[in-house]
């Protein structure tokens, strides 16, 4: 049986910096891609003819938590720690301000945990006036991780608010993975209650259920990003990164696992007519982010593609931005939405 804390597989050599560089090789490398399909083709949205706006007139813009952004974006968290993961923090950021979107950085555990990375997470510098988030792992409070740990945390990263990301699945397959998740509720509303700077709770590939949405929104969550299956399982990141023919294969077993984004993003705005809500697991396109605006999400993040142009280039990232701003605008063109309120009105 497994010792609590250490997860399904035994523990060996996993410091946190190695891990997080492992994962960038196999997001980056390896066919990790949920089984399961996010679900955006299923959303048709209603074909205007004569839309009575100008493409010129179309604007993206919105308000998120306060913050002002020109496009409904999220660069998801996604690394930190190693020396390659500065460099892609950087030329992300760095986009995210000239482009006025939002960004999320990778899990700060590393960090706490050796405060002499801060220059591979810290991309304040670059981007000034960019709307960024701090993360840290949410079990990481059952293990020695603590309030005054994630407020330095926030205040050393200037960030303007803290992902707390939720990974039961991600955890048990990992090797050494931290898997005591008792009294979360409890810790999570004395951090909500301590930072001075807004919490999200995301999922991490799976997503969010509305029974858990609401507890967190009683702890003090301010927002809730589904983060849900349709984009890149980490079950499957785990079991290729374990080196054993049988725990990848178990892995495998969960490649489907979750609920998907689109249905997600439905049923927790159906839910819940006003909490901020963010769509994330498999959006690819502006097409795809002006479904999730229809269906009911505020904010749309992507994380993989994102990585892969990072990998490229500082200009990669700008095409991209570019890309799906250019094919949100378009979709809200063709149905007569001069705003992103529209899209809420041309869902079939």
């Amino acid at each position: 049986m497994p010792v609590e804390g250490e997860g399904v597989l035994q523990p060996g050599n996993h410091t946190t910096e190695a891990r997080k560089a492992r994962h960038l090789d196999i997001c980056l490398d390896d066919d990790v891609a949920s089984s399961l399909d996010a679900g955006w083709s299923g959303v048709r949205l209603r074909h205007e003819a004569l839309p009575e706006i100008a493409l010129s007139e179309v604007d993206a813009s919105t308000r998120f938590l306060g913050f002002r952004l020109r496009a409904p974006i999220l660069i998801s968290s996604m690394t930190g720690g190693t020396d390659r993961a500065a460099e892609v923090n950087l030329r992300l950021a760095e986009a995210a301000g000239v482009a006025g979107i939002a960004m999320g950085l990778g899990s700060g555990r590393a960090l706490i945990e050796n405060p002499r990375l801060l220059p591979t997470f810290d991309v304040r510098g670059v981007a000034p006036q960019a709307v960024l988030f701090a993360n840290i792992g949410a079990v990481s409070l059952n293990y020695g991780i603590g309030v005054e740990d994630v407020r330095r945390l926030v205040a050393d990263l200037r960030a303007d608010g803290l992902f707390l990301h939720l990974n039961p699945l991600q955890e048990a397959l990992q090797p050494g993975g931290d898997t005591d998740f008792r009294g979360l509720v409890t810790k999570i509303a004395a951090l909500c209650a301590a930072l001075d700077v807004p919490v999200i709770a995301k999922s991490v590939g799976s997503g969010i259920g509305t029974t858990t949405a609401a507890r967190l929104l009683d702890a003090g969550v301010a927002a809730i990003d589904v983060a849900a299956a349709g984009g890149t399982s980490w079950a499957r990141v785990e079991g290729k990164r374990s080196g054993d023919e049988r725990r990848e294969a178990l892995a495998e077993t969960f490649a489907g696992w979750g609920q998907p984004t689109a249905e997600n993003v439905r049923t927790l705005r159906e839910r819940f007519p006003s909490m901020p809500l963010i769509a994330s697991g498999g959006v690819r396109t502006g097409l795809d982010i002006a479904r999730a605006i229809a269906l009911g999400a505020d904010l749309c993040g992507l994380a993989l593609p994102f990585l892969q142009a990072a990998s490229i280039s500082r200009e990669a990232v700008d095409a991209l931005i570019g890309t799906l701003v250019d094919g949100l605008r378009i979709a809200m063109f063709a149905t007569g939405s001069a705003s992103l309120a529209g899209l809420r009105r041309a869902l079939v």
